[in-house]
């Protein structure tokens, strides 16, 4: 399996919209400043990614972004020898690369990968600020620039993927959450150009659906998803059509529980 990495440079990106909620901004900065490691906690589709791009951008660093998953081991980080035309030669990985360049190195739902991870995170979320490469001899020392920021769904774990209290200590932390109703509205608004009356619909209807995670759902109706709907109903699309396919659909795959969602959706909006 291949991992998901991408990096962004300073030029190649404006400053991505980002609505401020609770101080998140001043504290990034904080940690920042002052070479400390950065734990984001909160629900899928809430906006941690897009704060880490906006923080990226407004600092002037470049990005690299790990999407972490089950397969994802210390080597894929760190870097491994290759064989090419011949010769073996090492190609590093994106947190090395991360280090010597003195970029910051998100690493996204990092408890979905392997364990063998977290020990090399260890020295880098320590006052050391190293990074040993064991295949190579190295030890990186991370310049001031670089920033080490982590991030997962503390309810969407279980016993076998929860972060070691050794590990999460390391961090200074920050829970995230979907915004306020009239925050939301606001950024549905300024990210799709739907009007307000309709984006306040649209979050009134997402609360109505939150109020429902626990029941056979794994995760909420996100930002994100209300995002994609109110593009749907901007470009023309049937409102509860559009609402089925990017915020109901997407919440579950029993059909039973579909159609019991779509009963809330067509309250909110069936004449």
């Amino acid at each position: 399996m291949t991992t998901e990495v991408s990096k962004l440079r300073v030029e190649e990106r404006e400053v991505p919209f980002y609505q401020p909620q609770r101080g998140e901004v001043e504290l990034f900065d904080y940690a920042y400043r002052n070479q400390l490691p950065m734990l984001l906690k909160g629900p899928t589709g809430c906006g941690k990614t897009r704060f880490i791009e906006h923080m990226a951008a407004r600092l002037g660093r470049p990005l690299y972004t790990v999407a972490c998953h089950d397969d994802l081991t210390a080597a894929d980080l760190i870097g491994r020898h290759l064989i090419g035309d011949g010769e073996t030669y090492w190609n590093d990985g994106p947190l090395t690369r991360a280090v010597r360049e003195g970029a910051i190195c998100y690493l996204d739902e990092v408890v979905e990968a392997r364990k063998d991870t977290t020990v090399v995170l260890h020295p880098l979320s320590d006052d050391r600020r190293i990074l040993p490469i064991e295949r190579t001899g190295e030890i990186l020392h991370a310049p001031p620039e670089f920033m080490l920021v982590v991030s997962y769904n503390p309810g969407y774990q279980n016993l076998l993927k929860g972060m070691k209290p050794s590990t999460r200590q390391r961090f200074v932390s920050m829970r995230f959450d979907f915004p306020e109703p009239g925050l939301e509205r606001d950024i549905l608004v300024r990210e799709t150009g739907i009007d307000s009356a309709m984006a306040e619909r649209l979050v009134r209807l997402a609360h109505s659906l939150r109020a429902l995670k626990d029941h056979d759902l794994e995760e909420s109706a996100s930002t994100r998803l209300l995002i994609y709907t109110a593009r749907l109903i901007r470009d023309g699309f049937n409102t509860l059509e559009a609402c089925r396919a990017a915020l109901i659909e997407p919440l579950t795959d029993d059909e039973a529980t579909v159609e019991a969602l779509m009963e809330v959706v067509y309250a909110s909006f069936g004449e």
